[in-house]
C-alpha cells in the first residue's frame, strides 16, 4: 500500500505541471492568460452545475473525472488553440496519457486511461456531455471578456458555431441560446461571418 501512496503522490506532483500550460484565453478582468489547470477546475464545476439540464442521463462522477483528466496530456503536448487546423493531435496526446497515467498504480492507470480515451472518442452520454462542456467554457469566457481570443486569432462566427456544435448534444435549448449570444457578440465586436 505504501508503494501506491508513493505512486499517487508522484502522479499528483507530475500533474501540477498543468498549472504551467498556458491557454489562449484570458480570465475575465485579467491581463494574463489562464492555465490548463484553471480550465479543468472551471469546466468540472460548470458540468456539475449543468448536469440537471443534460439531454441524456449521465453519471456525474464519470463526467467530472473525465473533465479533470482530459487536458493532463497538455503537460507534454501543450495547449492547442481549438480553431487551429492542427488542433487534433490524438496520437501524441495518447502517448502523453499513457506516460502520465503509468505513474499510478495499475488499476488506476487503466481506469484513467480508459476514461481519457472515452472522452476523446465521445461515444457515451458521459463523454458527449463532457466534450460539450469543454467546448462551452471558452465560448462563455469569450462572451464575457470582449471576445478576446476570437479577436486575437481572427475567428469568425461561422467557425465558432461549427467548432462548438457538439454543445447541442448536451442540451439543444442551451445551444440555441448560445448561438444567439455568439451571433450578437460577433456583430457587436465586428467578427466576420
Amino acid at each position: 500500500m505504501t508503494e501506491d501512496f508513493q505512486a499517487i503522490t508522484r502522479f499528483i506532483v507530475e500533474i501540477e505541471k498543468l498549472k504551467n500550460v498556458e491557454r489562449k484565453i484570458k480570465p475575465r478582468g485579467l491581463s494574463r492568460y489562464e492555465n490548463s489547470a484553471e480550465h479543468s477546475w472551471q469546466i468540472a464545476l460548470l458540468a456539475v452545475t449543468l448536469l440537471p439540464y443534460a439531454q441524456q442521463k449521465t453519471d456525474p462522477l464519470t463526467v467530472v473525472t473525465m473533465l479533470l483528466l482530459h487536458d493532463i496530456v497538455e503537460i507534454d503536448t501543450g495547449d492547442k488553440f481549438a480553431y487551429d487546423a492542427n488542433h487534433d493531435d490524438y496520437e501524441n496526446e495518447l502517448l502523453s496519457a499513457k506516460r502520465i497515467f503509468a505513474i499510478l498504480p495499475d488499476e488506476q492507470q487503466q481506469t484513467y486511461l480508459k476514461l481519457w480515451m472515452e472522452f476523446e472518442h465521445a461515444e457515451t452520454p458521459e463523454a458527449q456531455f463532457a466534450k460539450a462542456i469543454d467546448r462551452l467554457m471558452p465560448v462563455l469566457q469569450n462572451l464575457h471578456n470582449g471576445c478576446q481570443s476570437w479577436i486575437e486569432h481572427d475567428v469568425s462566427v461561422t467557425q465558432i458555431l461549427h467548432k462548438n456544435a457538439a454543445i447541442e448534444k448536451a442540451n439543444p435549448q442551451l445551444w440555441k441560446w448560445l448561438t444567439q449570444q455568439v451571433i450578437e457578440a460577433g456583430e457587436r465586436v465586428g467578427l466576420s461571418n
